[in-house]
């Protein structure tokens, strides 16, 4: 018999039962405090989110931190050089556990338009573990609001986050295989 069948039926309205981690992951998910950080003209568009006008306040996200200890999302918002690579390690590191990484920007996921140069990293996912990427140049506001729902959903459902990353550890696999 589950706990929520010993509830009596008169209560059952007024009653909310679930388990702990569900109501932990669900104060986290909806209290997620982004690092503010920003590299490039992505970090303006970021930083717009927070305005009145894109209203990132409505999910609870609008709380940017200056330090990486009281973060726990750290958004990569631009180019990223090889020389500012040690620091956003540095900050990854810094922050406590658990911590989420968005990656924004075609230049931030793979170089941009600057790929070929020496000094660009080629993808920030060669340095920091990423958990959501937002393509574009720059992406608009609504698309950063739209990847931080779906970093709530994977803080909500790690059940499916662990069945993705099978998904596409096994198409890694057969690409192998096949080359």
């Amino acid at each position: 018999m589950e706990i929520a069948e010993r509830v009596p039926e008169s209560l059952r309205h007024n009653v909310l039962v679930l388990k702990l981690d569900e109501l932990l992951r669900w104060a986290h998910a909806n209290s997620i405090w982004p690092l503010s950080s920003g590299l490039a003209c992505c970090a303006i568009e970021m930083m717009s989110t927070a305005t009145a006008r894109f209203d990132l306040a409505r999910f609870g996200y609008e709380v940017f931190r200056p330090c990486p200890r009281q973060a726990d999302l750290l958004i990569v918002a631009g180019t990223l050089t090889w020389k500012m690579a040690d620091p956003i390690v540095r900050l990854y590191e810094e922050m406590p556990e658990p911590k989420y990484v968005i990656a924004m920007g075609a230049c931030t996921i793979a170089g941009g338009p600057f790929a070929d140069s020496y000094a660009v990293v080629p993808g920030v996912d060669e340095i920091l573990p990423v958990d959501v990427y937002i393509p574009g140049c720059p992406p608009r506001p609504e698309a950063l609001i739209d990847g931080m729902l779906k970093l709530r959903e994977k803080i909500l459902h790690p059940e499916r986050v662990a069945a993705e990353r099978a998904f596409w550890a096994e198409q890694a696999e057969k690409k192998a295989v096949n080359a």
